[in-house]
């Protein structure tokens, strides 16, 4: 007997509609960062603290069975986890709000978009992967349109010194989440990325605790209220929720689908950043977007 075609195409159409909401959801991170900065005088860890501390609770509820999946995990995948967790999403993350403070909101997400091939580029050099032509030509459209964003800012922008640091701090963070992807595999595996996940975005908000309250008094939480609600709507529709959308689209259409509409984010990104923070748009860097998205669709098929 067969089963409910409507109710595939239904299943169909809603993980098409997580995977659009997940794209939106972390391509509004960006604009959320700028919109807190121009609200008060904020630094970067103060602002991924609000962060990190907001969407805590919600990782610890994550996060109840995880734990327990560590005693099944050895001494040496615990480091990774805990390794993983500082360098994938706090250092990565500290690394790109500070760059957000120098760039605008699209070059970031357009600089941000090289770590696919990154990550390929280092199980390459690392885990003993073939270089295929594909991966040499998704790179060379990569940064070919990160150089079209790149000199879109460049002709807006008065500093050029601001723009060189935002831009090498945002690739840091590219290099840093690309060590956390290449590195992860293996830990998903056993524990399932779901748990791993939440495992690692614990780690994080601890980290991000720590390094707070060694660096700055607690005074400076002391902020206007618009900037914790540009945390919490962070935390919520740009972490949190997000990760759930993502995770649930995978199962109903798959990781392949999954990965084609999440490469909507860096347009998303800057026609965000054009309605909500003035940003100007050009040709140059619609170019150099549809240039970065081209790129990580090779890798995609490079890697399948």
């Amino acid at each position: 007997m067969r089963g409910n075609p409507g109710a595939g195409r239904s299943e169909y159409k809603l993980g098409i509609t997580l995977a659009l909401l997940a794209a939106l959801g972390f391509s509004m991170k960006a604009v959320f960062v700028k919109l807190a900065y121009e609200t008060a005088k904020v630094d970067a860890i103060t602002l991924l603290t609000l962060r990190m501390g907001l969407a805590l609770p919600i990782f610890l509820l994550m996060s109840r069975g995880a734990f327990s999946s560590l005693r099944q995990l050895s001494r040496a995948d615990q480091l990774r986890i805990l390794f993983l967790g500082m360098i994938g999403y706090y250092g990565s993350s500290l690394l790109d709000f500070m760059g957000l403070a120098y760039i605008s909101a699209g070059l970031e997400r357009l600089i941000l978009f090289t770590y696919p091939s990154i990550t390929v580029l280092l199980g390459i050099l690392f885990m003993g992967k073939k270089l295929e032509k594909r991966i040499l030509l998704a790179l060379l459209l990569s940064y070919a349109g990160i150089a079209l964003g790149f000199l879109h800012d460049a002709s807006v922008t008065a500093d050029k010194i601001a723009l060189l640091t935002g831009s090498g701090l945002v690739f840091g963070c590219a290099v840093f989440y690309a060590i956390y992807s290449a590195g992860s595999e293996s830990v998903i595996r056993k524990l399932g990325a779901a748990r791993f996940t939440a495992l690692a975005l614990t780690v994080t908000s601890f980290t991000t605790f720590l390094h707070f309250l060694i660096a700055r008094p607690l005074s400076a939480l002391q902020l206007p209220w618009q900037v914790y609600g540009y945390s919490g709507a962070m935390a919520v529709f740009s972490t949190v929720l997000p990760i759930f959308w993502q995770a649930s689209a995978v199962r109903y259409i798959g990781a392949e689908r999954a990965v084609l509409f999440a490469t909507l984010g860096p347009m998303l990104t800057i026609l965000l950043s054009w309605a909500f923070l003035g940003e100007p748009v050009s040709l140059a860097q619609l170019a150099g977007t549809v240039l970065v998205v081209g790129g990580v669709m090779l890798v995609g098929k490079a890697k399948r």
